[in-house]
């Protein structure tokens, strides 16, 4: 169990969040929806958020029913294909452009702290021996070519050997996560790339990351990226992403508390 679970989540524009949180007193998911290319024909007749919502749901509801015998990678595999139900009688789900998600979570189990990361999506870990441990997937760093990618790349190499994985309806995608356990850990923070920001672009390190986590809270870090982003600017695409940040404290004094969404 969490001692506490603290989050915030702010959109990028005046277009509806794409992200997502849930917690629960042991665990956290973050979803990140893909913003779909201009002009791009998806086959689904929902967008992003929905996708969104239907995903989170589902793991969700695997979560609560607190199984740990039933692994992340099997939560997130059932998860992709109770949303794919939900939207298979009306949408084209070969259609590779298909909504999407970046998935990462986090499940504390008899005082291990289970981590899968899919897509863009980091996870940080304050160790109690000190330093941090990131868990990140940059497969979507390493397309051929090197960005700016084309809408066919994208298209191309997204749920492909040899490309990058995400969430959407391709369900054996949940195989590709990476995945593992961390023991003896005093806090996990679980964010989305629009926040990793503050260390792929502005020269936080990890441990600054963390400790502003730790001391300030979610809010002051989304507060940090924004001003950031006004001062500095992007290093390529949107000005603004979607931005949002979990962290989860281990300590004695089990409770949980949600944060602002």
């Amino acid at each position: 169990m969490f001692a506490e679970v603290t989050y915030a989540s702010r959109p990028g524009s005046e277009r509806p969040n794409e992200d997502l949180v849930i917690a629960g007193p042991s665990w956290i998911v973050v979803l990140d929806g893909a913003t779909a290319a201009a002009g791009v024909d998806s086959g689904c007749v929902h967008d992003v958020p929905w996708l969104v919502a239907r995903l989170g749901s589902a793991l969700a509801a695997g979560l609560v029913a607190d199984r740990p015998e039933t692994s992340l990678t099997g939560m997130l595999e059932a998860a992709i294909e109770t949303t794919m139900a939900a939207h298979s009688g009306t949408c084209d789900l070969d259609n590779p452009d298909s909504p999407s998600a970046t998935v990462a979570m986090v499940r504390d189990v008899r005082g291990r702290v289970e981590y899968l990361v899919l897509g863009d999506s980091p996870v940080v870990f304050k160790p109690a021996g000190g330093g941090v441990k990131v868990v990140s997937d940059d497969r979507l760093e390493g397309l051929p070519g090197g960005r700016p990618y084309t809408v066919e790349l994208v298209r191309r190499m997204r749920n492909a050997p040899g490309g990058f994985w995400v969430a959407g309806s391709r369900p054996e995608a949940a195989r590709q996560g990476m995945c593992g356990a961390v023991a003896d850990v005093r806090g996990v923070g679980v964010l989305t790339d629009g926040v990793a920001r503050l260390v792929e672009w502005y020269g936080w390190s990890w441990g600054d990351l963390v400790t502003a986590l730790e001391g300030e809270g979610p809010e002051a870090v989304i507060r940090a990226v924004r001003e950031l982003e006004r001062t500095r600017g992007p290093v390529r695409g949107k000005r603004h992403d979607d931005a949002t940040v979990a962290w989860g404290r281990v300590g004695q004094d089990q409770g949980y508390h949600g944060g602002t969404s």
